[in-house]
């Protein structure tokens, strides 16, 4: 079973996730009510998608800025991004994007090679939900929230830098 922490929490995944190389019309005939599909397929099939009757979220990867759904991002009550692999950190870059310049207020979903040591940056980052690795052990990834206590620099989670949020002493 996936692994999904929402909110801080281990939460059932309703949602499936629809691999780039399925067509419309395969992922259209999955029994699922709830289906992530790649942002290129909403694109190219957004009406066919709309009028299927099922739940429909986006994904997008690496290489596709937030940009590409800028006009309609508040529409979507979840997107994912995904981390092809741990060494590639643009989806940090386009958490940010979606939250603070384009005003995104749903769900924030990190899919793909999501493992524990950047869980508390992800969710810094304004991620809210994470698909984790199958290999990562669920209590380790929920411990990963704890780490830090205190934080200096501002974010979409604090916008406040450290030396802003203390209190001055009389």
């Amino acid at each position: 079973m996936p692994q999904l922490i929402k909110n801080g929490a281990p939460v059932e995944n309703p949602w499936v996730i629809v691999p780039r190389e399925e067509s419309v019309d395969d992922a259209l005939a999955r029994p699922e009510a709830h289906l992530l599909v790649p942002v290129q397929m909403w694109l190219d099939h957004n009406e066919r998608l709309a009028q299927s009757g099922k739940r429909i979220a986006v994904w997008l990867d690496s290489d596709q800025h937030p940009e590409m759904i800028s006009a309609k991002v508040n529409e979507f009550e979840l997107i994912a991004l995904n981390f092809p692999k741990f060494s590639d950190g643009r989806a940090f870059s386009y958490a940010v994007a979606l939250r603070k310049h384009y005003g995104y207020k749903g769900e924030l979903r990190a899919i793909g090679d999501v493992l524990r040591d950047p869980l508390f940056y992800m969710k810094r980052c304004g991620f809210d939900s994470f698909d984790v690795a199958d290999e990562v052990k669920l209590e380790d990834a929920l411990s990963a929230f704890q780490d830090f206590k205190t934080t200096y620099a501002s974010t979409v989670e604090e916008p406040l830098p450290l030396f802003r949020r203390r209190v001055p002493t009389s």
